[in-house]
């Protein structure tokens, strides 16, 4: 029996090709695309930001040809995580839209052939070649390239068998080998895995170039060494560009990806940008613009600030935050709520979602706050699914301040009711007030959240003005667990 060489692996590889379903995602609604794509792109972006592991890396890229429509390519330190990674993706609404058309599985891996003293005392070998070969181990994925790949394996036939060799003879084949690679260096960058017992060929072989041709050429050349030309089978080739998760919509309505710098990556989603302001928005159907939301939710919030009310920017960030109403019985609410959060969880954009009771009305809120604006959207799509919706923050009246939260000191939240009922007798009596509500979340009696309607800015205004609102807030300042949170959604 011949030697094997000695091998070390590092990264686990998945490269998941995605076919497209054109046809449905022409035919489905264009809000249901909006909340696919928002969806999609915060998957992606996490998975390039490695929110769900501490090493590794991830892209998209855009296939060009038949075999496939997009390419994800993820390396992480187990295969675990990539299964993980996989059912993720198959749990948006985006990969609906989507068969998966081939992927494969493999991990990174160098050999003895090249480099067998780095195998007997890593230590005692050049540092340069040390951190070269672990770099092998370890990869990343070159910003803004096109990539090829292709699996392979080593000719098994009567006359040909690579595994029938001398140790010493396959040493110098792929040693001649790497000497046609040492050319492209800086022009090609490769990432070798092994597939033997994990996919259907023994190598995966991915090749990174900003020039699509020299992908071409080192192929090319390398089919007439040895170890190619006598020893080397391949299995289909696929190609194509990387471009930004951001870039998803763009590529989806056929524009070019990456988008031109000139034009930077702010799509709209069917269309229509979005703008969105620092306090929070109101999502109502998703496709106009607000810039002038967002001028005027920066006058409210300094309004307020000149009137020493804390104005939104919990934790020192901005917000988003959408706010649904449902008529369904509360616990079988929080039941639907409670499963929907433990996915929502997974994201790091995610800060809260609760269902609040109300005390005067026979309606329930759903809040759900994230960190940017996309999420929130995406999480919106799914929230108004629930049942019994009967309305969204800021549908019923000209003008909503809905969001604001106070949790209490458990020692004062009897007295915080009763200052809100006090409160809201002075509120019935205000032009342009519609209703107010102190709602209570259902999993914490000291979490309160005020639905407050208003036909106007300046009729909300006109009360956060008053003394009566004044002294509630300096009253509140002891009674308070912590600073309250006011997040305007109109």
């Amino acid at each position: 029996m011949v030697d094997a060489p000695q091998t070390e692996e590092g990264w686990f590889t998945l490269h998941d090709f995605r076919t497209v379903d054109w046809d449905a995602w022409r035919d489905a609604p264009e809000r249901d695309r909006e909340s696919a794509l928002a969806e999609a792109e915060s998957f992606l972006q996490h998975r390039e930001a490695l929110a769900d592991a501490e090493a590794g890396d991830s892209a998209v890229f855009s296939i060009t040809g038949h075999k496939a429509d997009l390419l994800f390519v993820h390396f992480r330190e187990t295969l675990d995580e990539l299964d993980r990674i996989e059912r993720r993706f198959e749990g948006t609404a985006f990969a609906e839209y989507t068969e998966q058309s081939y992927s494969y599985v493999s991990v990174t891996e160098i050999s003895g052939y090249t480099s067998p003293e780095y195998f007997e005392d890593p230590e005692s070998v050049d540092a340069g070649l040390r951190n070269y070969m672990e770099g092998k181990l370890t990869p990343e994925i070159p910003e803004d390239t096109y990539v090829s790949f292709y699996p392979m394996s080593k000719r098994r036939q009567p006359e040909q068998n690579w595994y029938d060799l001398p140790m010493e003879e396959r040493a110098e084949l792929m040693a001649g080998h790497g000497e046609v690679g040492k050319q492209y260096a800086g022009k090609i960058s490769q990432v070798i895995a092994s597939s033997v017992g994990l996919d259907d060929w023994e190598w995966g072989v991915t090749l990174f170039a900003d020039d699509l041709t020299d992908v071409k050429d080192i192929v090319y050349e390398m089919r007439f060494d040895p170890a190619s030309s006598k020893y080397g089978e391949f299995g289909d080739f696929y190609v194509g560009r990387r471009f930004p998760p951001e870039d998803l919509a763009a590529y989806m309505d056929g524009e070019e990806v990456p988008t031109p710098e000139d034009e930077g990556h702010a799509h709209a989603h069917g269309g229509s940008e979005h703008a969105h302001g620092e306090d929070g928005h109101e999502h109502g159907d998703g496709h106009h613009d607000h810039s002038d939301e967002e001028e005027e939710s920066e006058g409210i919030r300094g309004e307020l600030e000149d009137l020493d009310i804390y104005a939104g920017q919990p934790h020192g960030e901005d917000v988003y935050a959408t706010v649904l109403y449902s008529e369904a019985d509360t616990d079988e609410l929080f039941e639907e709520v409670e499963g929907l959060r433990s996915n929502f969880d997974h994201y790091d954009t995610h800060v809260k979602t609760a269902v609040y009771d109300g005390r005067t009305t026979d309606r329930a809120a759903v809040v759900s706050i994230w960190d940017t604006a996309s999420a929130a959207d995406t999480a919106a799509g799914f929230l108004s699914e629930l049942p019994d919706v009967v309305s969204r923050a800021g549908e019923e009246s000209g003008f909503g301040t809905m969001g604001m939260f106070y949790e209490t000191k458990p020692e004062h939240t009897d007295d915080f009711v009763e200052k809100f009922d006090t409160v809201a007798d002075v509120l019935e009596e205000m032009e342009g007030h519609f209703e107010t509500d102190l709602m209570v979340n259902v999993e914490d009696e000291n979490d309160m959240f005020i639905a407050s309607q208003w036909a106007s800015k300046e009729d909300a205004m006109a009360f956060f003005r008053s003394d009566d609102f004044a002294d509630t807030v300096d009253w509140g300042r002891d009674v308070l667990a912590d600073r309250p949170r006011h997040v305007f959604l109109a």
